[in-house]
């Protein structure tokens, strides 16, 4: 990008409190296969600037897709002159000083190759190499694998002095698979809807067996066609990995958002049964509880050193010990709220706001093994890969279903169980963790499209997690 943003605001002639400039580009290259044929190739490519300005205490943002010095110019204008108008309606009075701090700083994605280093061609071939073999089973009826290779450039600048150059690399390869016979239908991907996705670079695509991966999900898929239904009762739960992401993203990752519980997204997204009170002293868990921001793990999908508000991010801790003790809330809600936060206000695109959204939330490691936990069970039920989620406006009562279970029984995994759901209360299940696996058992995911805020933004989040066991879980089985 050779414009001089820098020089931009050298010539606002505007009695502004603070400007700040955030230029973003994207260019996504996507492709597709439905059974054994290539489905869908695209590629998307946008950039942009939004214009975030501080006015008599009153925020305003105006964006806009025309890179040069004149209508960039012209656009703050228009959005200071938004926020003069707005302030006089302002529900909070805001210090530019306090929220706008001017940081340097430069971020890469930890890789070898970009990923734009791939060609169409070179999609083309690992796609049908994983369509032809979940294809091998005679049972499979339907077959899909996609691939998505993104590279995102974020530029700030500001009158506080910020100067910040951060550039991700991501790639998200899915795969699915269904079997079918005359009585029943089951689907089997790799872990969960989309949940394959990571910052990472070429290596990644090229080292990837997608070959070994999809012939364990037609197996399994064929598997489950003649698996009883879990069976429904209140027994012991044990999550995998890529289970315990959406548990972490629904039932802790969205109540804490502050904005959420300052009201702000009440009308859309929902509020949350967290109350400003509550930090600092609300049991969320049991004491194995450890939940983290942490922007910093290389090859998670929102990992960054800043946030869009140009803010510096570190690893938190949200809940210690099984105790609330920090929000999921930018700098704004923090000065709002009086609440500790993180460095999380982000937004997905140019024209886009930034606003109080998940990053990395990860469960830290314990200490047991996979072996241990296992073997602790006297009967239960493990789940692998989330299908299904419900979860009430509160982020409080869900139920949640996977694509993949084991009975528990005398300490053995034993038959595979198809149509395995559970559900529970947040607090009361977060209470139930009884163990949490080790190191061993820690696996990295993320979803690419979390939804929230009007006009809506789809954002990329991350969730790490290792193996867990919940004590008394109301299971049920079917569709």
């Amino acid at each position: 990008m050779s414009l001089d943003f820098k020089k931009i605001l050298s010539k606002i002639d505007y009695p502004a409190d603070w400007v700040g400039l955030r230029y973003v580009e994207e260019v996504q290259n996507t492709l597709s296969t439905k059974n054994s044929d290539v489905d869908s190739i695209r590629r998307i490519s946008s950039k942009g600037v939004m214009i975030d300005v501080l006015v008599d205490g009153q925020f305003a943002y105006y964006a806009t897709p025309y890179l040069d010095e004149d209508h960039i110019l012209q656009a703050i204008n228009i959005a200071c002159d938004n926020a003069k108008v707005a302030s006089k309606y302002s529900i909070f009075q805001f210090d530019g000083a306090e929220v706008r701090k001017g940081y340097e700083g430069k971020y890469r994605t930890n890789c070898s190759d970009s990923v734009m280093d791939l060609s169409i061609a070179d999609m083309k071939d690992l796609a049908l190499t994983g369509a032809k073999a979940l294809f091998q089973p005679k049972e499979i009826v339907h077959a899909a694998v996609a691939i998505e290779l993104i590279q995102r450039t974020t530029r700030i600048y500001s009158t506080s002095g910020a100067d910040i150059d951060q550039k991700m690399d991501i790639a998200l390869i899915e795969l699915s698979s269904t079997a079918q016979n005359k009585l029943d239908s089951q689907t089997r991907s790799n872990h969960g809807m989309r949940g394959h996705c990571y910052q990472t670079g070429a290596e990644f695509v090229r080292n990837y067996d997608i070959k070994e991966e999809a012939d364990i999900i037609s197996e399994q898929a064929v598997e489950l066609l003649l698996a009883d239904q879990c069976p429904t009762e209140v027994t012991d739960v044990v999550l995998a990995p890529d289970q315990m992401m959406l548990q972490i993203h629904e039932s802790v990752g969205h109540p804490l958002e502050l904005d959420r519980i300052l009201g702000d997204e009440r009308n859309f997204a929902g509020s949350s049964f967290v109350n400003l009170t509550d930090f600092g002293s609300l049991q969320y868990g049991s004491e194995l509880m450890n939940i983290v921001f942490d922007p910093t793990i290389d090859n998670q999908l929102a990992t960054y050193a800043f946030d869009d508000a140009g803010m510096p991010a570190s690893k938190e801790h949200l809940i210690k010990d099984g105790i609330l003790v920090r929000g999921l809330g930018g700098i704004e809600s923090q000065v709002r709220s009086g609440v500790n936060g993180v460095s999380n206000l982000r937004a997905s695109s140019w024209n886009r706001i930034p606003i109080d959204r998940m990053a990395n939330i990860n469960l830290s490691p314990g200490s047991s093994t996979r072996d241990e936990i296992i073997g602790s069970v006297k009967r239960g039920v493990y789940m692998e890969s989330n299908r299904s989620w419900s979860i009430d406006d509160y982020r409080n009562k869900f139920q949640f279903g996977c694509e993949y279970g084991r009975m528990i029984e005398d300490g053995k995994l034993t038959k595979i169980v198809k149509n395995p759901n559970y559900r529970g209360i947040t607090n009361p299940f977060w209470k139930s963790l009884h163990m949490v696996g080790d190191q061993d058992t820690f696996e990295i995911f993320g979803t690419p499209n979390c939804g929230k805020g009007e006009p809506n933004q789809v954002e990329r989040v991350g969730h790490a997690s290792p193996l867990c066991l919940f004590k008394d879980i109301q299971v049920f089985g079917g569709v």
